[in-house]
C-alpha cells in the first residue's frame, strides 16, 4: 500500500515519512492573553487544526523528471484546489486535508539519479 493525496502518488518516488502535529484543545494562560503575569488560570480556544507533515525526497531519472514530480505536489497547494484524503503508507487517513505549504530542503543532488529533499505541510482548516 502506498501513500497518496486525493489518490495521487505524490511521494512514492523516494523515501518519506508522515508526522502528525499537536492535537487536542488550544489552551493559553490568562497571563499570556492579558499581558499581566499575576493573572492565573487558563483559557480554552477550541480544538487545534489538524496538521500532518510529510518529509521525504523526490527521486527521478533526470532533472526535468524531478521538476514534474515537484510541480505535481506544488499544484495541489493552489488556493482554488479542493481538499482531499491524505493517506500514509500504513493506511492511516486524514480527510478534508489541504496542502498548506511545500518547501524544498537543500539543493538538487545529481548522481545516478536526481533527488530533492522536501517538507510538505497538510492541514484541515477550521476556518474553511
Amino acid at each position: 500500500m502506498g501513500s497518496s493525496f486525493k489518490g495521487f502518488d505524490l511521494f512514492g518516488s523516494g523515501a518519506h515519512r508522515f508526522v502528525v502535529g499537536k492535537q487536542g484543545r488550544r489552551l493559553l494562560s490568562l497571563a499570556t492573553v492579558s499581558g499581566l503575569v499575576t493573572d492565573s488560570g487558563t483559557l480554552e480556544f477550541g480544538d487545534r487544526e489538524t496538521r500532518v507533515e510529510v518529509r521525504g525526497g523526490l527521486v527521478a531519472a533526470s532533472e526535468s523528471a524531478l521538476w514534474v514530480l515537484r510541480d505535481a505536489i506544488v499544484a495541489q497547494g493552489v488556493s482554488t484546489v479542493d481538499s482531499g484524503v491524505l493517506e500514509d503508507q500504513y493506511g492511516h487517513q486524514w480527510s478534508t486535508m489541504k496542502l498548506l505549504s511545500f518547501e524544498p530542503q537543500g539543493a538538487v543532488v545529481h548522481g545516478r539519479t536526481v533527488s530533492l529533499g522536501y517538507v510538505a505541510w497538510f492541514g484541515v482548516l477550521l476556518s474553511g
